[in-house]
């Protein structure tokens, strides 16, 4: 070949290959375009579990485009405070929150059943009526009237019953407790005398140690250690009734959910749902260890009686009879939630229930 010949034909080639990149590269970048989010966290970042939900959820996103789908994550009170995370996803002031949808149940109960309500679902049951039952479109249902879209991202397992400054043994050593409690519980021990106080994480411990509250629940022997509870209020009891197997939701604001490109959309969903599993699975790793730092820290672990749970099992039913009453929306979810909650511990009682039970009390007796 010529000199000629060869400088035009790798011109030729070079347009070729030039011409292809062309085509390519827009491509590419309309399939994973450059997006920038902020999202809210109720949380502090000195609860590396449940706060982590946010960090992990933005990794799984970024890794997911090559950096091209950022999501930056703000712990409680960087943007907005911790009990206003949601308000500011739906208001578009950030774009994405974590939080647990209980904590607005006072704008309306039904936010609550998305997380956790009192003697409802434990976490596998809140899990299988999210993606299989259909609770994942129910609450969005829901959430799309407040301006939002939410898929579960992250679980805590049964919570414990909480941190108190005194014994409580009997219904009537619950009249007059000022308690921190979440989610509309605080309406169940309303009717039992306890005086319920809705305050965020960070601020629960100074409230102990001054008196302001005779007692709080938080999440579980891990989280609280870090909190420190045990030193100011050593009597820790079990289980919380109220979280037998809280939701913690990523929620977005509708708008800028629904413009996102369709893949970067499913990416979220698949993203919350890897997140969803591995809190729930961090958990149950580090609470075991944790429990008995606690205990050997000095804290007093009971359960609670069965005349204290008998009594707000029945006033349980007492507040969802009255709020079937008066809120369509609420009794639409929560009818779902029943009907599997009867089939659902129905089966859990068969084979779960009995493997479970024997090996505990092989663990008792010294054996594993």
């Amino acid at each position: 070949m010529d000199r000629r010949s060869f400088i035009k034909n790798a011109s030729l080639g070079g347009l070729a290959a030039a011409g292809a990149a062309a085509l390519a590269t827009p491509a590419i970048a309309q399939a994973n375009p450059k997006i920038n989010w902020r999202l809210a966290s109720s949380f502090p970042k000195s609860l590396d579990t449940i706060y982590g939900g946010g960090e992990v959820l933005a990794k799984h996103v970024s890794e997911a485009t090559d950096g091209n789908f950022q999501i930056q994550v703000f712990a409680a009170g960087e943007i907005v405070p911790g009990l206003q995370a949601a308000d500011a996803a739906a208001a578009g002031t950030v774009e994405a929150c974590h939080t647990v949808s209980y904590y607005y149940w006072g704008k309306d109960p039904t936010w609550a059943l998305g997380a956790a309500v009192p003697f409802a679902l434990n976490a596998r049951g809140m899990n299988a009526w999210h993606y299989h039952g259909g609770g994942i479109d129910l609450f969005n249902e829901f959430l799309g009237t407040q301006g939002l879209v939410g898929f579960p991202n992250g679980n805590t397992g049964v919570q414990m019953g909480g941190w108190f400054r005194k014994e409580i043994k009997t219904v009537a050593d619950m009249q007059g407790l000022k308690m921190r409690i979440g989610g509309f519980a605080g309406k169940v021990v309303e009717k039992l005398g306890v005086v319920p106080q809705q305050i965020a994480g960070g601020d629960i411990y100074p409230a102990l140690e001054k008196g302001t509250i005779d007692a709080a629940e938080w999440v579980g022997p891990y989280d609280d250690e870090k909190l420190g509870f045990y030193k100011v209020a050593p009597y820790y009891y079990y289980p919380g009734w109220w979280e037998g197997g809280p939701t913690v939701h990523a929620m977005f604001n509708k708008a800028a959910f629904d413009g996102l490109p369709k893949n970067y959309q499913s990416l979220l969903r698949t993203a919350c749902q890897a997140t969803d599993a591995n809190m729930l699975q961090k958990y149950d790793y580090l609470n075991p260890s944790a429990i008995k730092r606690l205990v050997a820290s000095g804290a007093k672990l009971s359960p609670f009686s069965a005349e204290i749970l008998s009594a707000c099992f029945d006033k349980a039913n007492e507040v969802y009879a009255e709020m079937e009453d008066s809120n369509p929306t609420f009794k639409k979810i929560w009818d779902s939630i029943k009907a599997f909650r009867g089939e659902y511990y129905l089966n859990a009682q068969i084979a779960e229930y009995n493997y479970d039970t024997f090996m505990m009390i092989q663990q008792r007796g010294g054996k594993l």
